[in-house]
Formats: C-alpha cells, structure tokens, sequence
C-alpha cells in the first residue's frame, strides 16, 4: 500500500467520523428547533387530500436543512484545521450538497415510510412501542447511508 492510499484511507476515517459525530449532533442537539422537527414534514396526506399546499412545511425544512449543514461544515473546517487531512474545496462541496439534498428530501418523511411500504415493512414504518420508532430508525439508516457517499465524495474528489 502507497502513502498515498495510507492518506486517503485516513482521510476517509476522519471524514466519516466527523459526518456520523455531527450529524448526531446537528439532527438532535444544535441544528434542529422544535418548530422545525414539527413543521418540516407537513403536510400530512390528509391534509393535501383537504387542499392543503404540498409546499407547506418546506421552509420549515430547509431551514432544519441549513442549521444541520453549518453545524457539520464547521465540524469539518475544525478537523481540516487540526489534522493534516487531504481534502478538495471540489470534494466539499460535492459531499455536503450530496448531504443536503438527501437530507432534505428524507425529512419530508414521506419518502421514508413510502420506502419502507413497498419493501414489506409496512409494520416496522407503524412500530411506536417498547421505546422503539420504526420511521425514526428507518430515517436514521438512510440518512448514514447518504452521510456514507457523501463522506466518498469529499474524499474522492
């Protein structure tokens, strides 16, 4: 193995880290207000049914959307600042549009139950017991397999 694959593969490390640690951080501690966690998925398919906008709760969204990115840059500047990290302008901008698009669309929940519904999960998308969340588990996987190639694309490019 090269230097140079030793530096990317730690790269990469660094990367993924910082992604997985902020992303916990900007979803539930900083990068979140109430009104958004509850405003960013509506309307409800009831509500549209009604003639409510389908527009609605997008604001409420992107704002989320905009929070959880500046936590996570910021997250990312301090580790390129601290450790010699072999990172792009190109690269960052690739991966945190990556995570900010995916994040977006994920937030609207309605993409997270409809997939969990046509992949035979339609009890799991229902699960609220036992502590458990079957939407919020679901969300929480996608949204570290969107972290995951956004971590790549910062890495690779």
């Amino acid at each position: 193995m090269t230097l140079d694959q030793v530096a990317t593969l730690a790269t990469f490390s660094a990367v993924w880290a910082v992604l997985s640690v902020s992303h916990n951080l900007a979803d539930h501690v900083l990068g979140q207000t109430d009104h958004q966690a509850a405003g960013k998925a509506a309307p409800s398919a009831d509500e549209v049914a009604d003639g409510v906008s389908p527009r609605r709760g997008w604001g409420a969204c992107l704002r989320h959307v905009a929070q959880y990115h500046l936590v996570m840059a910021v997250m990312l500047a301090l580790v390129w600042v601290l450790l010699p990290l072999h990172l792009s302008w190109t690269g960052l901008a690739a991966g945190l549009t990556a995570s900010a698009v995916t994040h977006a669309f994920l937030d609207r929940r309605w993409p997270v139950r409809w997939l969990l519904e046509h992949t035979r999960a339609k009890e799991f998308a229902a699960l609220k017991a036992g502590g458990l969340n079957g939407m919020y588990l679901a969300d929480q996987a996608l949204h570290s397999g969107a972290l995951l190639v956004s971590a790549l694309l910062i890495t690779c490019l």
